[in-house]
């Protein structure tokens, strides 16, 4: 690497992560002033509001303006660096705007990379420690049972619960229904199910089984039976919320899993998905605009092109919220949906990359 190289990058990294660390420590500052009622009425141990909530929750603050501030970082430093005819200067010695592009791109790909980590591996564990800490400090998140469930819990085996609830733990109305190639095999009804947390089995109480064979119908009824089923009460309460405390494997099993089950939540969980990907890569498109745009010397100086560079980027994230929409309420596929904005503004990078100062 030459010393060009590592002169920007050392200012596209530092304006980057200065700027990210100034922000955070106004978030933080606000944060304190809205729960400070919370924290004094519950009185939390110092060391687990700094430890436990304010320290999971950078990380999660850092992805989520990952993009926005790689892009106002480029803008700014290039900017001045114009301002100040260091382009001009690059550009006069013989060296081409793509060579000069070369330690944006590395970059970017470092922030890419960071935030692909970040949003896959780091945030689910940080996020849960957040979410203990609300719980047991502050108003934790209550979930709610669910009514009319169908679920196809292994192949060939279906159940149906009229009503869960998710504090008590218990269901009623509850049907199983096994199938095979010749139809149904076995079907098991209950007027109530209880989960037991220590023996990790289903209590089911006033049950009736129908076994169906190849000579008929064999009945068979009682109070209560303990048996093991391939159900836990989370999956009775999905939360679409939950997608941000799955790591990267964690995730795409669950996708797997509830593609079988036939949930309903699927669209919000495979947008996650896709987004994790999408979402990185758009530090890369935006990091090329950005150089594209503030590269050349205008009147306006830093402050005409922040004025661009900020509409562009407010204008990728509304893109991308509507697609998302579309793909929530529409027939969008998601995948389509989460790459559509990097796709449009990819094309936007190439025609700026293409009408930059040579």
């Amino acid at each position: 690497m030459k010393k060009l190289d590592l002169y920007i990058i050392r200012k596209f990294l530092g304006t980057f992560f200065y700027a990210i660390a100034l922000l955070a420590v106004i978030i933080i500052i606000f944060d304190i002033s809205e729960k400070i009622d919370d924290f004094l009425e519950k009185k939390p141990p110092l060391n687990a509001i700094i430890f436990q909530y304010y320290a999971n929750f950078i990380p999660y603050f850092i992805n989520l303006f990952s993009a926005l501030f790689t892009f106002i970082a480029v803008i700014f430093f290039t900017s001045k660096m114009a301002s100040n005819t260091e382009i001009i200067a690059i550009l006069n010695s013989g060296i081409s705007f793509k060579r000069m592009l070369r330690p944006y791109i590395i970059s970017a790909t470092f922030l890419a990379l960071m935030s692909f980590t970040l949003s896959n591996f780091i945030i689910p564990v940080t996020s849960k420690n957040m979410q203990e800490f609300q719980k047991t400090y502050l108003k934790g998140r209550q979930k709610s049972g669910q009514n009319n469930i169908h679920m196809q819990i292994s192949p060939g085996v279906f159940a149906y619960l009229e009503n869960f609830d998710a504090v008590k733990k218990s269901g009623f109305r509850f049907s199983l229904e096994q199938f095979d190639n010749d139809g149904m095999t076995e079907k098991l009804t209950a007027d109530q199910l209880i989960w037991d947390s220590i023996s990790g089995l289903w209590t089911i109480k006033n049950w009736v089984r129908r076994e169906i064979g190849p000579k008929g119908e064999v009945i068979s009824r009682g109070a209560t039976l303990d048996t093991l089923l391939n159900l836990k009460p989370t999956d009775f309460y999905v939360d679409v919320d939950d997608a941000i405390y799955m790591g990267y494997r964690e995730l795409r099993q669950f996708i797997e899993m509830e593609k079988m089950r036939g949930s309903g939540n699927l669209l919000t969980f495979e947008i996650e998905k896709h987004k994790r990907i999408a979402f990185p890569f758009a530090t890369i498109i935006l990091t090329v605009i950005g150089v594209s745009l503030s590269s050349r010397k205008v009147r306006g100086g830093i402050g005409f092109h922040l004025g661009i560079g900020i509409t562009i980027c407010f204008a990728f994230i509304l893109f991308m919220q509507i697609t998302t929409v579309f793909a929530t309420l529409g027939n969008l596929p998601p995948v389509i949906a989460v790459w559509i904005p990097n796709f449009i503004f990819g094309i936007l990078s190439i025609y700026l990359l293409r009408v930059a100062p040579k």
